[in-house]
């Protein structure tokens, strides 16, 4: 058994160089995607510097000087100018997200545009599917969940990521998407994502905040792990390519949990509350915010994510 004076573990610490030859968890810029609000008119967010919401133009400017810099993959979000009970604009040729997919893929070839597919930010009640009797109807839901995945790839998306938590919602969109001969499209599924206090910030950008009661009968209860992992299996098991754990560093004992039970690409979503808190802590001087966020980050990755969807991915660039 190797004892003190013959090891000694801090040889490897003493310089930055010898720490990099030894270092296990590495974060490259390949693995990160942008998230980006598009809406009819601009919106400054004070939680979210900088990228509350872009209108297209300024979409078009952003979405430059990210690709310039460096970075390989955005997730858009729309803010509709009118929502209805149908989340109309959610799937309509004419639709914010439509429209700005049609406005990108023309002149950003290579860049990778995800696209989130849910109603809440298209509904005028704020939840993420329709609503009957006070209730959020799973099953009337799913066609119109369909219907908004195949407009945004025919628009010009490269992957679609369903984010409702509606069950049975993988197998639908796979379906409506190999009926449009678009069987080539990757599904990444929110697969597990919880009803959070840590999505305050992105409510706010996205105008998203439901009008009456919460989300807590269809996003998963923060206390529950091995209900996750069922999400993730039944979610692989009707088509999903990828699976997302949502939020993640409150749930780094849930992304390690399906990293190990699960051999597929697997995304987190470190999310606004958790840039948040960070940014607001920065301001007030009481942390350096790169060291903190590089640091969080690492820890993403560590637990098992091989790619993260992060508000820290327009600063990555220049910090890595």
């Amino acid at each position: 058994m190797s004892s003190f004076p013959v090891t000694r573990l801090r040889r490897f610490r003493r310089t930055a160089p010898l720490r990099g030859l030894v270092r296990e968890t590495h974060l490259s810029l390949d693995q990160f995607v942008m998230p980006l609000f598009v809406a009819p008119e601009p919106l400054v967010n004070e939680a979210l510097p900088g990228m509350a919401r872009f209108d297209i133009a300024g979409l078009l400017h952003e979405v430059e000087e990210l690709a310039t810099s460096g970075v390989r993959a955005v997730m858009l979000f729309g803010v509709p100018e009118v929502k209805d009970e149908e989340a109309t604009g959610a799937w309509e040729e004419d639709g914010i997200v439509q429209i700005a997919l049609r406005a990108l893929r023309p002149r950003f070839r290579d860049l990778v545009l995800l696209t989130d597919v849910c109603l809440c930010e298209y509904t005028s009640h704020g939840h993420c599917g329709v609503v009957v009797d006070g209730e959020v109807d799973n099953d009337r839901s799913l066609e119109l969940l369909a219907r908004t995945a195949v407009s945004h790839v025919e628009a010009g998306a490269d992957v679609v990521a369903p984010s409702d938590m509606m069950d049975g919602r993988v197998a639908v969109l796979r379906d409506a998407l190999d009926d449009h001969g678009l069987e080539s499209t990757p599904v990444l599924a929110y697969s597990a994502k919880y009803a959070s206090a840590f999505y305050g910030p992105f409510r706010e950008a996205a105008d998203s905040a439901p009008s009456f009661g919460d989300r807590r009968g269809y996003q998963m209860d923060p206390a529950n792990v091995r209900e996750a992992l069922r999400e993730c299996e039944l979610d692989l098991e009707e088509g999903a390519d990828a699976i997302m754990i949502k939020p993640a560093l409150p749930y780094l004992d849930v992304i390690r949990a399906a990293r190990e039970a699960f051999d597929v690409p697997f995304a987190a979503y470190n999310v606004s509350g958790e840039y948040a808190m960070v940014k607001a802590a920065a301001r007030s001087g009481w942390l350096e915010e790169r060291a903190a966020a590089l640091e969080s980050l690492t820890a993403i990755k560590r637990a098992g994510a091989d790619l993260i969807v992060s508000y820290w991915t327009r600063d990555l660039p220049a910090w890595l």
